[in-house]
């Protein structure tokens, strides 16, 4: 046997950093870790939420006490309250689908759910983008469970009836829309890292 042969060492495995990022500098649990919720955001995100679902439910009930079903009372201008039940969503859709109505925000809620598990650090308006569109959510569909159909009593000129959780998704959506394009402007751009330094 040759020298040659018995000083030649068999070759090493390339070294593999299971579960590494792309770029094999920063583990995919780490990433994964600064994005997820945490305490704080929990906490922020059930306050909103409940805050949310406590105003919409309060403001219900307290329109279903005073007045009669069709019963408006002129506030100022084109706006005035106006007792109506919608047994559908947003402006009267699927008024005759209620089931599917409920299984379909409920799927909408465990979605949002999930994604703010895995996303709440991303920026620090989610927690009360998503805590809106929960609470909101979640509001009518107690209603829509336990009545049959969700009480709108906010009425502007030609626009359809609505109520306070229907305003909290509204706004929550556009908090939303706010968070993901803050989150992107301030994510680093390609062509713009800075060079590595010795």
């Amino acid at each position: 046997m040759s020298e040659q042969a018995q000083t030649t060492e068999p070759p090493r495995a390339p070294e593999v950093r299971v579960g590494s990022a792309t770029n094999a500098l920063q583990p995919v649990a780490g990433a994964e870790r600064l994005l997820s919720a945490g305490p704080i955001q929990w906490l922020a995100l059930a306050l909103v939420a409940g805050t949310a679902v406590a105003a919409d439910q309060l403001t219900k009930q307290v329109v279903a006490r005073q007045l009669l079903v069709g019963e408006i009372v002129d506030i100022a201008g084109p706006f005035s309250i106006h007792h109506v039940h919608n047994s559908g969503i947003a402006f009267g859709l699927f008024a005759d689908s209620t089931a599917a109505v409920i299984l379909l925000t409920s799927l909408a809620v465990s979605a949002m759910v999930v994604f703010f598990s895995h996303s709440a650090a991303r920026h620090p308006l989610l927690p009360a983008a998503l805590g809106l569109l929960i609470g909101g959510s979640i509001s009518n569909l107690i209603d829509r469970v336990r009545l049959g159909y969700v009480t709108d009593f906010l009425a502007l000129e030609y626009w359809p009836k609505f109520n306070l959780a229907d305003s909290f998704i509204v706004v929550g959506v556009g908090l939303l829309f706010l968070s993901f394009l803050a989150s992107d402007r301030s994510s680093p751009r390609v062509g713009k890292t800075p060079l590595n330094r010795p």
